[in-house]
């Protein structure tokens, strides 16, 4: 599936419905450019999660956890970004809490598909030219996204 991102209100909003299908154990691996949206939508994932605030890069500190305010899972929100492969992703266990938590990895790709056999992978890309256009391509992968719901758009 793949949705047109027209501005940073409307990422956000993306994420608001997409955390309406989450639910603890899910793995997100974002992929995109630098300042493509990958942080944005997460804001609006963790807007949507009604999680503690706010939702910001984890570049410098790798990983943060933000605890539900409504009795939901939390969101654990990670920047693979300057890791440098898979065993210091490892490093930061988040096996550990990947069954109780919506978990994100931006810059996840090639590193964080083997958290879970289902996930979903978020790839942004931003149009050319002036604007903030983005094209937002959501792929499930596994049993648990089979049927990724249409309507997400």
């Amino acid at each position: 599936m793949t949705v047109t991102v027209p501005t940073d209100r409307d990422m956000r909003e993306l994420g608001v419905r997409l955390a309406g299908l989450l639910r603890a154990g899910d793995l997100l691996v974002m992929t995109g450019h630098l300042g493509a949206g990958k942080t944005t939508l997460t804001q609006g994932i963790g807007e949507g999660l009604k999680v503690r605030g706010p939702v910001t890069s984890p570049t410098f500190v790798i990983a943060r956890v933000h605890p539900s305010l409504a009795g939901g899972p939390p969101l654990v929100h990670v920047d693979a970004y300057r890791l440098g492969g898979f065993a210091e992703l490892d490093d930061l266990d988040l096996d550990a809490s990947l069954a109780e938590s919506v978990t994100i990895v931006e810059w996840g790709e090639g590193l964080a598909e083997g958290l879970a056999d289902d996930r979903l992978e978020v790839i942004i890309s931003r149009g050319e030219g002036p604007g903030e256009i983005r094209e937002v391509r959501i792929e499930g992968v596994g049993d648990r996204w089979r049927d990724l719901p249409a309507d997400l758009v």
